[in-house]
This record gives structure tokens, C-alpha cells and sequence, in this order.
């Protein structure tokens, strides 16, 4: 990342909310440039594990992006309907340059062509928390990434 974008006098690195900010934390401190965080908040999920396909923008930045370099920082890549729309929408900003890390990507679950520019792990179709990814707002705070296993509910005993 530094490296792509070396002679940037500023990068802004826009950390897609909630589940980034873990990995947003880590990454900036290993980006040798001048950095911006600024957070944006789209859901296409609320507490439900399928998405919506319908993405809503709950924050927006603070600043502007015209002309500057813009990483964006992503927790899971899964359907890719939410990274496409936060894509199009930052683009029509007109930055200079713009690209994306994502932690995990879910490439079996694609259903918007769109990749990420740097990916940390590709993992399979599971369902993932921990590392400031949540289920239904909880997890965020486990200090790794774990599967979740659900279960049946036991049967009442007599």
C-alpha cells in the first residue's frame, strides 16, 4: 500500500463502519505515508445474516475527497454489494487515485463483480466474528477471528 501509493502527500484511508475499525487501527500504523482516517457507514445487513441488497449510508465522511488519494478499508468482502455502491458513490467524489483492502474476502458468495485491490485472507462460506466483525452487535471485541457454529435448540426434557 505504501508503495502504490508513494508520492502521495496525503493519504485518506476511509474505514467502512463498523466492522473495520480493528483492522483500520492495525493498517494505518504500518502505512509509511501521511494518513487521514475518515469512517463511512453503510449497511446492507442490519442484525440479519443475508443481506438486504439494498445499501443505506448511515455516515457519511467529514471531508472531502476530490483530487486525494483514497484507500478504503473493509472487513469482509462477501456479496460485494455493499463495497460496489461506497465504490461508485466515492468515485463520483472524483479522487485522484482510489483503491481497497479488505481483511477477508468471501469470493463463493460474489454477486457484484468487484474485487478488492489487497486482500489479507480469502475464506470460505462461513459465517465469521471477532476482530471487530459482529453478529448481530456482539463479538466485536474478540481479539481474533472466529467461525460461528449455530446449533438446534435442545429439546425440552420431561
Amino acid at each position: 500500500i505504501t508503495a502504490h501509493f508513494s508520492g502521495s502527500d496525503k493519504l485518506i484511508v476511509v474505514g467502512l463502519l463498523r466492522g473495520s475499525f480493528v483492522f483500520i487501527a492495525d493498517l494505518v500504523r504500518e502505512i509509511h505515508l501521511p494518513v487521514e482516517v475518515d469512517f463511512l457507514e453503510a449497511s446492507s445487513y442490519g442484525d440479519t445474516m443475508q443481506s438486504s441488497r439494498e445499501v443505506r449510508i448511515l455516515k457519511d465522511l467529514r471531508g472531502q475527497i476530490a483530487g486525494q488519494d483514497v484507500l478504503v478499508v473493509e472487513d469482509i468482502v462477501d456479496t460485494g454489494f455493499t463495497l460496489h455502491h461506497v465504490i461508485h458513490l466515492l468515485e463520483s467524489r472524483e479522487p485522484a487515485r482510489l483503491a481497497v483492502c479488505a481483511l477477508l474476502d468471501k469470493p463463493s458468495r460474489r454477486e457484484v463483480d468487484i474485487r478488492a485491490t489487497w486482500t489479507g485472507f480469502e475464506i470460505p462460506d462461513e459465517f465469521v466474528v471477532g476482530y471487530g466483525i459482529d453478529f448481530a452487535q456482539r463479538n466485536r471485541n474478540l481479539p481474533y477471528i472466529g467461525k460461528v457454529r449455530f446449533t438446534e435448540p435442545e429439546e425440552p426434557k420431561p
